[in-house]
């Protein structure tokens, strides 16, 4: 294979090479919806009275990394779908490792533009106390600091939803009920302030499913996934639940989604409920007083 000729896209095409009778369509279809979002976009940056409207500072989605390549792909869907929902809002995304852009290179590339870093993380760790925050500071810029995601009743929201699309009954029987639970399975954090977090998370989707909730985490804490389904199987709990409190697929989350021993959720991902927090998260953030040398970390 050459320069000259390029791989081509094939998989529209019938026995013979001849394209399917939808093949235009859907190439035609496809272009209109991009051309009427680009065209929304702009439209969006232009008053009644026909001035352009200022440029809001940058969203960047603050993602972790991961080696597994589906993180990529969900976080990348995730800022998609908040460019869906803000279409005037330049949305960028930067990673604190593994993955790139690495964070200090998205911040690089916004030049002396302003910013809100959006950490894709759910409590207060180091990530979210110095990793990100020394890396707002480094870029010599106009950068605010989100809050961390979580807690946030949208996430139990978003656990909610993936609990239900793995399996787990809308309206159970006082029986089901009564021999249920879920292990709220995260990450781990060697900081309090992140099991504390953690922790009303779990207080709030066990209000909200009626069963008890258990936090569990992959590293760094105790207790672990499976050693919380064996304490709740001693408590008569046998049809216990993994819910995964993760934003992305990955090793952490794989590992803790094979020790269930009924259904496994799936990650948090890009489901509607994490678009709107993201944009709550960006909004509050810039809604906060601003100190008058550091970048502002919102509260929770």
């Amino acid at each position: 294979m050459t320069a000259s000729n390029p791989p081509r896209d094939e998989s529209h095409l019938r026995p013979g090479g001849r394209p399917h009778r939808g093949a235009h369509l859907d190439s035609t279809a496809q272009l209109m919806n991009r051309i009427t979002s680009q065209l929304g976009s702009q439209l969006s940056l232009v008053s009644l009275d026909g001035t352009r409207r200022p440029v809001p500072p940058a969203l960047v989605l603050v993602a972790h990394g991961s080696r597994d390549p589906r993180a990529l792909a969900t976080v990348r869907t995730l800022a998609e779908r908040v460019r869906e929902l803000r279409p005037h809002l330049p949305v960028q995304l930067g990673h604190i490792e593994l993955n790139e852009p690495l964070l200090p290179d998205t911040l690089a590339s916004l030049g002396d533009g302003p910013s809100v870093l959006v950490p894709l993380l759910l409590g207060r760790g180091h990530h979210v106390k110095r990793d990100i925050p020394e890396a707002a500071a480094a870029a010599r810029a106009h950068t605010r600091v989100a809050a961390p995601l979580g807690p946030h009743p949208l996430l139990v929201e978003t656990l909610y939803a993936r609990l239900v699309e793995a399996g787990w009954r809308t309206a159970p029987s006082d029986a089901q009920r009564r021999a249920s639970a879920v292990v709220l399975a995260a990450a781990g954090s060697r900081d309090p302030d992140s099991a504390v977090d953690t922790r009303r998370t779990a207080q709030l989707l066990a209000e909200r499913l009626g069963v008890p909730v258990v936090p569990a985490y992959a590293s760094a804490a105790s207790p672990t996934v499976p050693a919380a389904v064996r304490a709740l199987a001693a408590r008569g709990r046998h049809r216990v639940a993994v819910a995964s409190y993760f934003a992305a697929p990955g090793r952490f989350a794989a590992e803790c989604a094979e020790a269930a021993p009924w259904i496994a959720a799936a990650p948090l991902g890009a489901h509607p409920a994490m678009v709107r927090l993201v944009v709550h998260r960006y909004d509050q953030a810039l809604a906060a007083p601003e100190p008058a040398a550091e970048p502002a970390l919102a509260s929770a």
